[in-house]
Formats: C-alpha cells, structure tokens, sequence
C-alpha cells in the first residue's frame, strides 16, 4: 500500500464528465435513500396500518430483485447513459404520483403498492449501468479514487437523507417529503445529460436471451467473481438480519434507543471516514487487501453476542465500518479493471442478484433462531460464520494474487 498526497488527481476527477456523474450519483442516492424514509412515514402517517406498510416496501424491492438481471442485459447492450436518464425520470413519475395522491388525501393502497413496483423496477435498471458507467468516464488508474469519492458521498448521503426526509415527513407531512424525493429524480436525470453517450445496441446484437446466457458464461468463468460473490451471499446473509434486528434488541437492554442510535453514528462514521482516506491510498494488491480487511464487519457481531454493552459494540462498528468500505471499494474497482468492459453489467448485476437475494431470508429467519436458541449466541455465531464467509474467495489463487 503507498499514499499519494498530490490532491490534482482529485480536483481533476471532479472536473468534466465524471464530476457531472459525481454530482447525479449524488443526487440519485439522495433521492433513493430518501424514498424509503419518506414512503414508510408516509404511508403510516396515511394509512396507520403496518400491513400496508409492509406491503408497500415488498413492491419495491421485490421488482428489484426479479428484473436485475434484464437491466444488467439492457446496460451492456445499450447507452448506459440513456438508461440513467430513463430510470430516473420513471422513479420521479413514480414517487412523484405518490406525493400527489397523498398531498390530494387520496390515498388508494393499490394504487401507492403499483407506483412502488413502478420505482423499483426503474432501480432494477440503473443498478448495473451505475457500477459498468464509471470505467467510461476516467481512465484505470483513477478508478480506485473515483470509486472512493463515490462511496464517501454516498455514505454522507446515507447520514443525511433519512433524517431530512424524516423533518419534512414531521413537519410539512409524507406527501411533500416525496415530492423532494421525486424532484431530486429529475435533477439527477438533468445532471446525467451532461454524460457521454457511450454505446449503443448494434443493429446486429444477439437475442437478449442469448445475451443474458452469454453473460452467465463470463461470470462463471470467472472464477474469482463466482466465488466473491458467494462469498458476498453469505455474509449478507449472516449480517444484515442480525444486525438490523438482533442489534437495537441487544444494545437496548444495555443503553436504551439513545445507545443504540449511537452505535449506528459511530458506524456511519468508520464508513465516512475510510471513504475520504482511500482517495489518497494506492493498494498494490487491492483484491487481497479488500479480503483480508473485510472481515472487520464480523467484530460488530460479535461484539453484540459477547457484550452487547453501546461502547464496545460502537468501537467494533467503527472498525467495521472502515473494513467494509475499503471491501466495497477495492472490489468495484477490480470488476471495473478486470472483467471485460462489454460484459461488465452483466456480471454487475448476477454479483448484486446473488449479494441481495440472501437479505430477506436473513430477516425473516433472525427472529425465529434467537427465540430458539437465544440472541447472543446467533450474533456469535453470525459473526464466526461472516469471518469464514469474508476469507473463503482467498481460497482462489487469483485473489491471493490480486
């Protein structure tokens, strides 16, 4: 690892096309991390009922999950800019139904449920184009700073949207907290304008089986890629439940809510702060680093089921914060430098199928396992089986290498 002091690679990553995608990146997480906060408060504010609710926040993830892979095809086979564009503009239509009928006091379960299947669809398809974009924009040896600054923002965005999206739902109601959250849509499909218009679908291109066939033979072959994103499926699946539900159970009995809120600030905080720091740093072997750091999100986890006491947990996420972004970064650079540039949407989206279709099982499989053998001992046991999970693609001698 080397440090590179000189801030002229940054200002001029910020200049020109990839500062244009900087600043819509932006915006779009923005408004994305908005939509949650915003539609949840609003439709509890509408509705009061929970069933509702739930049903809302499945319409939006589940399109997501069901058209990734298409929206992966259509990023590789057409402009990724115009997809950008497109999705945005459809997720604003959407949201911005949403606010018009709760600003109207319409509000029509149905309606609100076919909207939210609407704006996750639209995800669905500026997911893999927003990963495969980016080598576009700057050249190989600017991808690591470039995929740095993107995450810095986005964990910044991550801090403030929930809570701006949960002082406008507060004061001004859920229906104009979602018409900021449409209007961000719009600003961001205005900024991506001003992107290159990149590839096109050739006159001659394969069916979009074919093509997503095709793709599937890329992912597998790479083996590297195949067994990460296993890798990714597990520990997804042995985190992200157990921390968003075992993790408020188990720091409240010690701390109540404010503790709780704590350990999540502190986290926020790693993930804010190792973003800024890998702008400057030079990985010699990025795929090994990313590895062997990103089994630090296992000591949150662990430190739940042995202690479960705020400090403890708040230092341990912090450390986990910082394995995490430096995993996250490392590994969007190396798909960006390492998988071929036609098919890199493609293999985007079957790495972020198999990454995000362990996250419900995770949550719906939590609640039971602690009733039946207890919180702490499913955090323990989550964090062990996270730090196997996070060291088993270096069982591949290309991560080893790499």
């Amino acid at each position: 690892m080397t440090t590179d002091l000189s801030a002229t690679p940054v200002r001029r990553l910020l200049r020109g096309r990839f500062g244009w995608f900087f600043a819509g990146r932006t915006v779009d997480m923005f408004g994305s991390s908005m939509t949650t906060v915003a539609l949840s408060l609003a439709v509890l504010q509408a509705s009061g009922r929970a069933t509702d609710l739930g049903l809302v926040l499945a319409a939006n993830i589940v399109p997501m999950l069901a058209l990734l892979l298409l929206g992966g095809v259509l990023a590789d086979r057409a402009s990724r800019r115009l997809l950008l564009i497109a999705a945005n503009s459809v997720s604003a239509a959407a949201v911005g139904g949403i606010a018009v009928m709760l600003l109207t006091d319409r509000y029509h379960l149905a309606v609100i449920v076919a909207l939210s299947l609407v704006a996750g669809a639209a995800g669905a398809f500026a997911s893999p184009a927003l990963r495969a974009i980016v080598p576009e924009l700057v050249a190989d040896t600017d991808l690591q700073r470039a995929n740095a600054l993107l995450a810095g923002s986005g964990h910044a965005v991550r801090i403030l949207a929930p809570t701006a999206a949960g002082l406008l739902t507060a004061t001004a109601g859920g229906g104009w907290a979602l018409a900021v959250d449409a209007g961000s849509y719009v600003l961001a499909a205005v900024l991506f304008l001003r992107l290159p218009a990149g590839s096109r679908t050739s006159p001659t291109a394969p069916a979009m089986g074919r093509d997503l066939v095709a793709g599937w033979r890329v992912f597998r072959s790479l083996r590297w890629v195949a067994l990460t994103s296993v890798s990714f499926a597990v520990v997804n699946a042995v985190n992200v439940g157990p921390w968003n539900v075992l993790g408020p159970m188990l720091v409240s009995s010690h701390g109540g809510p404010l503790g709780w809120g704590a350990v999540l600030s502190v986290r926020a905080a790693g993930l804010l702060l190792m973003s800024i720091v890998a702008v400057r740093l030079v990985f010699r072997r990025p795929l090994r680093t990313g590895r062997l750091l990103g089994v630090l999100p296992a000591l949150p986890l662990l430190a739940l089921g042995v202690s479960g006491e705020p400090w403890i947990v708040a230092a341990a996420a912090f450390a986990g914060g910082l394995g995490f972004t430096i995993s996250a970064i490392t590994w969007d650079t190396a798909l960006q430098t390492r998988v071929p540039r036609e098919a890199l949407s493609r293999v985007s989206a079957f790495d972020d199928l198999f990454s995000f279709v362990a996250i419900p099982l995770s949550q719906l499989a939590v609640g039971p396992l602690a009733a039946a053998v207890g919180a702490g001992r499913v955090a323990v046991l989550c964090g062990v089986a996270y730090l196997v999970a996070a060291l088993l693609p270096l069982l591949g001698e290309e991560m080893r290498r790499g």
